[in-house]
């Protein structure tokens, strides 16, 4: 609230599965009929999203090789990154000598760890790990990680598409990762993987992945990436981020 008006604070969209109590199944949901023009507009938004979630889903890194645009700017982060020291010496440049550009830092120096031990006072209604607890550790740790990256108190500018793919069970050892994965001037894009261990068969199963957008007061080093996967996180960030972008 200022001089009386109300401004926006926060704008988010959620998706709800309902389950049956009973034995967990998916339950009928009530379909949604529109009466208003407002209500239309609403409902038509609904759908917007839903289509731009499968055509992001579709577009994945995972399945669907870069555009012809994204090749080119890894292409020329890897230009950017030979070592051609030797070359003004009468040698030659190798791919495997690499440097790191000025005000930069690897992507691999640009990471954070931590786990959590789920007990069962973070359980909800079907003995499983409250999807709400997950989210705050992983925010915690994306935070963490934007925070040490950028040297000072970072916020929160965007929180992206949260999907559960795997329930956590009460007694799971949580391994979450925090990786900055793209930078433009102020900005921190950081993706943070959540998956269970288990101790019996050490067997690792991803539970979630969280895309966080971060604003420093300062402007940031470049992260660079070094290796082709590092590469795919690399443009995997930069489309979160512009997404986001187009958003504000």
């Amino acid at each position: 609230l200022d001089d009386g008006d109300y401004s926006p604070v926060l704008d988010a969209t959620f998706v709800m599965v309902a389950r049956d109590p009973e034995n967990k199944r998916p339950a009928f949901v009530n379909p949604l009929i529109p009466e208003s023009p407002e209500e239309e507009e609403i409902f038509k938004q609904g759908e917007l999203n839903k289509l731009k979630r499968i055509e992001f889903s579709t577009a994945s890194l995972l399945k669907m090789a870069p555009t012809a645009e994204e090749r080119n700017v890894v292409h020329d982060i890897f230009l950017n990154t030979l070592d051609t020291r030797q070359e003004g010496e009468g040698g030659t440049v190798s791919f495997r000598s690499r440097k790191l550009p000025p005000n930069s830092v690897w992507m691999e120096d640009a990471k954070l760890k931590g786990l959590q031990i789920c007990h069962p006072e973070e359980r909800n209604i079907f003995n499983r790990i409250f999807g709400g607890f997950l989210m705050r550790k992983a925010f915690e740790l994306g935070w963490a990680t934007a925070c040490s990256y950028g040297g000072s108190r970072p916020f929160i500018v965007s929180v992206d598409d949260i999907m559960f793919q795997k329930p956590v069970e009460v007694g799971s050892l949580l391994l979450l990762s925090g990786q900055v994965c793209y930078t433009e001037k102020n900005y921190i894009q950081i993706r943070v993987h959540s998956e269970v261990y288990n101790a019996n068969t050490r067997e690792h199963h991803t539970t979630n992945i969280f895309h966080f957008t971060f604003i420093s007061e300062n402007e940031v080093p470049q992260v660079v990436p070094k290796t082709y996967g590092e590469s795919m996180l690399y443009l995997d960030g930069k489309r979160h981020f512009t997404a986001v972008m187009k958003e504000i």
